[in-house]
């Protein structure tokens, strides 16, 4: 019995340990974005977004600016002029935010990771939808407007979402 026992557990400490050496092998890395952003406003057809006043414990792990018509990540022609920047909070949950000036509806569907409709919140006296994905993990804020479509999106709660749209401003 206890050969068996021997049998069963050393596999799985093996495992254990490969597993749990590998998650710490991976850093964070984490990138400048005022420069991308500096960019983005400066040939963005539309006002580009970013936070401001985020404490220091955020983290900018993504920042994408591509034209439309430009190659994107997967080499294919930008269908938009879009803008992504995404941060990790303190607790390590990945927060992004999108933007995109064309093919609305992908953008949505895209960055909610299939969401559906799940309320509203007003925020500066405007009017974000919620969105939730079909596992309930995701939850996005989507702000329609004739010019630009903004997605923010993350495993977190409305309400964390809602304090980080808080920080949005064109300026800054």
């Amino acid at each position: 019995m206890v050969r068996s026992l021997v049998v069963i557990l050393v596999p799985l400490l093996i495992i254990t340990v490969l597993f749990t050496r590998n998650l710490r092998d991976h850093p964070v890395t984490v990138v400048d974005w005022q420069p991308v952003l500096t960019t983005a406003r400066a040939e963005s057809p539309y006002p580009v977004l970013a936070p401001t006043n985020l404490p220091e414990q955020w983290r900018a792990t993504r920042v994408t600016w591509v034209k439309q018509g430009e190659p994107y990540l997967n080499g294919q022609a930008s269908p938009r002029n879009f803008w992504e920047l995404g941060f990790l909070t303190p607790d390590n949950i990945y927060l992004a935010l999108s933007q995109g000036d064309l093919r609305p509806d992908d953008l949505i569907r895209d960055e909610s990771r299939d969401g559906v409709a799940d309320g509203q919140s007003t925020i500066a006296d405007q009017t974000w939808r919620r969105l939730v994905s079909p596992d309930g993990r995701t939850h996005s804020l989507v702000l329609s407007q004739p010019n630009v479509t903004t997605v923010v999106s993350g495993d977190l709660p409305y309400e964390a979402l809602d304090s980080y749209v808080g920080t949005l401003s064109t300026t800054g």
